[in-house]
């Protein structure tokens, strides 16, 4: 007899940059532990079919058209979610974008861009829905950055800084909320194996037998999955991890960083 409770069973979630890559198997992951999940994506068409996938199988998603950068479409669709299904209790922020190229050519616009998706998009999204939580006396903030903002990335500037500052807002922002039932924590993800990835790769963004490379240098010996980050997550929004904040969980294959 299976007498598995789902750990999250009661709870919402909401994941941003929840359609793909890093964010689909947050998704997942999370309504497979019982959450009922609302998926922001910039590509709402894509978030609409992920959470009639997720649907489908008998747990509950639903997918919102957000851009993190915009905070009036984020209060509508935070609206939404509460309408649907209660208050927000988890918030991912894993919503991302990079930009590469070399400091010294680098557009002001570009840098805004990165800042405004990567690190301000968060703002917004977390100062949204913490009143939520604060008033269930019980939430969980789980910020996706990036082990580039632990050791830097050559022509990655922005990238890096403003996954950087995520790391300092994780750190804060857990002193502040500790006392009022809310965790709030950081996994930088290391050599993980997405679609944005392998797409970088087709573009010849890196050079030939960077894969080889990466997984050479990672003590595991193969390169991360998306599950992989999805299972730290859903561990740290679990009721096992309430003693759990201000942390970076680095799940990285054993690539310390520098």
């Amino acid at each position: 007899m299976n007498n598995w409770t789902p750990p999250l069973e009661g709870r919402n979630a909401v994941v941003t940059g929840g359609a793909s890559g890093i964010g689909l198997a947050i998704s997942e992951r999370l309504a497979d532990h019982g959450a009922k999940v609302a998926i922001f994506d910039l590509d709402g068409e894509a978030a609409q079919k992920v959470a009639e996938s997720i649907s489908s199988s008998g747990r509950t998603a639903i997918g919102f058209t957000v851009d993190v950068a915009d905070r009036e479409q984020i209060e509508s669709a935070v609206i939404a979610v509460r309408e649907q299904f209660g208050p927000v209790h988890i918030l991912v922020n894993n919503a991302g974008i990079e930009h590469i190229s070399p400091f010294v050519s680098m557009e002001p616009a570009a840098w805004d861009r990165v800042f405004a998706v990567n690190i301000t998009g968060s703002f917004h999204c977390t100062q949204l829905v913490v009143p939520d939580m604060i008033e269930e006396g019980w939430g969980r903030i789980i910020n996706i950055s990036s082990s580039s903002a632990q050791r830097g990335s050559r022509g990655m500037v922005a990238y890096s800084a403003s996954k950087g500052a995520m790391i300092s807002f994780t750190r804060s922002l857990a002193l502040e909320l500790g006392k009022q039932g809310i965790t709030v924590n950081n996994v930088p993800p290391g050599f993980i194996e997405t679609p944005m990835l392998h797409k970088s790769i087709d573009q010849g963004r890196f050079p030939k037998g960077f894969m080889e490379a990466q997984i050479e240098q990672t003590p595991v010996g193969r390169a991360g999955q998306p599950e992989d980050i999805a299972a730290a997550v859903a561990f740290l929004a679990s009721p096992d991890a309430g003693y759990i904040t201000g942390q970076t969980f680095g799940v990285n294959g054993g690539r310390a960083p520098s």
